[in-house]
């Protein structure tokens, strides 16, 4: 069943309504189909037209949309063969960033790769388990450690970053938080692999440039992107989260502003109503964009691809 955000409380009656009838349809008489069709096409209208229009902090709850696909999902839709590899080799394993050995699409014959990942979970004991996807200084150091096996073994990095950002608790500051996000970030920019990063839903901080600093940066039409989230720049700015709408506008945190500012290189579309109502087709459409940017990055050398990387993040901000 659909949870509903608040903006799509008028799509939401409809669908009740809808629903109500099909139940009638199906124990009475009366032949209501042609007013099913006309609701059915009114909904899907109204459901294209909000989407079309979402504000900066809409998105933003799209992009948190409890339903929405993590990374589990993109592993048993999207990939194949997937062997997880944890630990850190320092201090232990950290379930909020998840990565390992897998092939790109479910057929089993796709190009192999390292994939890693934040993890949200999918429900209260996941969520607890996963640390709501807030990785600590053990999972970057992990995703350090799978990133130069990669390169060990010449295969391409795929990492799928959904984060609020890496966890603030005091014992990640006493395990090296900081550093961690630091070497996590520099190990990406030295791969001589091709590297693919995907902001699928929220992009937070460090904690998300961490594993996002490739050569290419692709997102999904209704994730978020930005170096704090917009409750958390409402409260130092107006000294009050209530502002959190006014700060996503004026932050720029969408995939639409952020490709034209040169942040990300490419949006993949989402099904109307956001990646949360068709999983299936949202996880086929990043598989295949994944494939067409690792296709094209195939072709170049370990050098260029390390000027690649330089050449884009020297060119954000120019403009």
């Amino acid at each position: 069943m659909i949870s509903y955000l608040e903006f799509e409380k008028p799509v939401a009656a409809l669908e009740a309504r809808i629903a109500e009838l099909r139940e009638t349809a199906s124990t009475g008489d009366v032949d209501i189909s042609s007013e099913l069709r006309r609701l059915e096409t009114k909904s899907a209208d109204l459901l294209a037209s909000t989407y079309a229009a979402l504000t900066p902090w809409q998105k933003t709850q799209v992009a948190r949309h409890p339903m929405r696909p993590h990374f589990r999902d993109f592993v048993a839709q999207g990939f194949s063969d997937f062997v997880p590899l944890g630990g850190d080799r320092c201090f232990g394993e950290d379930q909020a960033i998840i990565g390992g050995f897998a092939r790109l699409g479910t057929n089993g014959d796709g190009p192999r790769v390292m994939l890693i990942g934040h993890e949200k979970g999918h429900d209260t004991q996941s969520r607890i388990k996963h640390n709501f996807g807030m990785g600590k200084p053990e999972g970057y150091r992990k995703a350090i450690r799978l990133m130069e096996l990669a390169s060990r073994f010449k295969l391409p990095v795929v990492t799928l970053v959904d984060t609020s950002g890496a966890f603030p608790g005091i014992e990640a500051e006493e395990r090296g938080q900081a550093e961690a996000i630091a070497r996590s970030t520099e190990a990406c920019l030295a791969l001589d692999v091709p590297m693919v990063a995907v902001i699928v839903g929220e992009g937070g901080s460090g904690g998300a440039v961490a594993l996002a600093s490739a050569e290419r940066v692709l997102m999904f039409e209704h994730a978020v992107y930005s170096v704090i989230s917009p409750e958390g720049c409402a409260s130092i700015l107006w000294r009050t989260s209530e502002k959190a709408a006014d700060a996503a506008e004026a932050m720029k945190v969408t995939a639409q502003d952020l490709l034209a500012l040169g942040v990300i290189d490419r949006i993949v579309k989402e099904p109307v109503g956001g990646a949360h109502r068709a999983p299936d087709r949202a996880i086929a459409a990043l598989v295949k964009a994944i494939g067409e940017e690792l296709d094209a990055l195939g072709k170049h050398s370990p050098a260029k691809l390390k000027a690649l990387r330089e050449e884009r993040f020297l060119r954000i901000g120019e403009a």
